[in-house]
């Protein structure tokens, strides 16, 4: 009996080793919010699960500001966060968030991941900009100004949009620019003129960062082009893999 359950255990230890090792890389989706929640959160984690079954990577979910420690972060080759707003983090997960990314890591902000952690420099360079306005949804071209990301290989370079469309403040210089939003077709609460960046990734203290501003309604996570948008954002925050480069 005993050896049964000896080989039994054997078994189960090299399928889950088998398993793990069939993973492209892992994912950590957290979406806590201090401020404004948005609907479509739900919707996010929904569609970044099916996302990691599709594409054969594996994903945790969290909202426990807790889990950001050294130990826990080692586990995960890229941190998700998923319209996160407000201060959400302490000193010490804080320090334990830096140390992920200087060790080679990504992070993707989806949507009011600028709307996030106002207090923190490293943060707003790592993220590429703090929100500062919206006006209401509405339709607009995304003009696609980087075709040769793997966030943007698939769209076309003029790309109709409804959303909810940030502007922002405190931006980056050093941000590699992917998607950006044509003014004159739609109505701007404050106006940024002919540069307002909508989408863009860049190295920075030793890992990666890919954000879209995209993604506040809850259709964005069942439309195709988005979501392999989303997709090929968090395939280079994770891998560091960008082959036209």
């Amino acid at each position: 009996m005993k050896l049964k359950l000896h080989l039994l255990l054997a078994f189960l230890g090299v399928f889950l080793f088998a398993d793990l090792q069939a993973q492209q890389f892992r994912a950590l989706v957290f979406s806590k919010t201090a401020g404004f929640r948005h609907q479509s959160i739900p919707d996010a984690v929904v569609a970044i699960k099916k996302m990691a079954k599709d594409h054969v990577f594996s994903v945790h979910t969290t909202e426990d500001a807790n889990y950001f420690t050294d130990e826990n972060l080692s586990k995960f080759d890229v941190i998700i966060l998923a319209s996160t707003t407000g201060t959400i983090l302490n000193e010490d997960q804080k320090a334990a968030f830096q140390r992920f990314v200087q060790s080679g890591k990504g992070v993707v902000g989806i949507h009011s991941a600028t709307d996030t952690e106002y207090q923190w420099p490293w943060y707003n360079q790592l993220i590429g900009a703090y929100f500062l306005a919206h006006p209401q949804q509405q339709t607009l071209r995304l003009e696609v100004v980087d075709q040769s990301h793997p966030s943007t290989w698939h769209l076309p370079k003029n790309w109709l949009w409804t959303d909810e469309l940030y502007e922002f403040r405190d931006i980056n210089p050093n941000i590699k620019v992917l998607i950006n939003a044509d003014e004159s077709t739609y109505e701007p609460a404050k106006p940024m003129g002919a540069s307002h960046p909508m989408a863009w990734y860049h190295e920075f203290d030793g890992g990666r960062s890919f954000y879209t501003a995209l993604g506040h309604v809850e259709s964005a996570f069942q439309d195709a082009d988005f979501l392999k948008h989303l997709y090929g954002g968090i395939w280079y925050a994770a891998t560091g893999e960008n082959p036209t480069q």
